[in-house]
């Protein structure tokens, strides 16, 4: 897999603002979707929390905080029947709502920053869940 290269963390180009925005309007998208919503519905017990977890996790990636206390890869690891779709889905909803927010340098920077996350947690849900086949990457453009 090809490592993405991204920007470091900036908190002069967006605001916690911004963050808690691009959280709402993705995760409103997300979960209406037919492929992604029943798996966030089946998973997310608080939502709130939920928020405010990604907004804290998306606040450190692109403004460098040090909110975030988590660990995905074991949380995504552990959900039944995940697919290289799914994750490009993911991946389409969230390019689809940057845009929307008419943030160039945010889009540029989260959309990296998106792309680079999800081929990591589909190549280790594919190592932990099929450790006999190779991983298969994710259409990340």
């Amino acid at each position: 897999m090809n490592q993405t290269h991204f920007s470091t963390p900036n908190p002069g180009l967006y605001t916690e603002e911004d963050i808690a925005q691009l959280v709402q309007v993705f995760y409103a998208k997300a979960r209406k979707d037919p492929s992604l919503g029943p798996i966030f519905e089946a998973h997310v017990i608080d939502w709130d929390a939920h928020f405010v977890q990604m907004t804290n996790f998306w606040s450190a990636q692109l403004r460098g905080t040090s909110r975030f206390r988590g660990a995905p890869m074991p949380k995504h690891i552990a959900l039944p029947e995940l697919s290289a779709e799914l994750f490009e889905r993911w991946l389409q909803i969230f390019r689809q709502t940057t845009e929307e927010l008419g943030n160039p340098n945010l889009q540029q920077h989260a959309n990296s920053i998106a792309s680079f996350i999800a081929g990591r947690l589909w190549q280790g849900y594919q190592i932990s869940n099929y450790p006999d086949k190779r991983p298969v990457a994710i259409r990340t453009i």
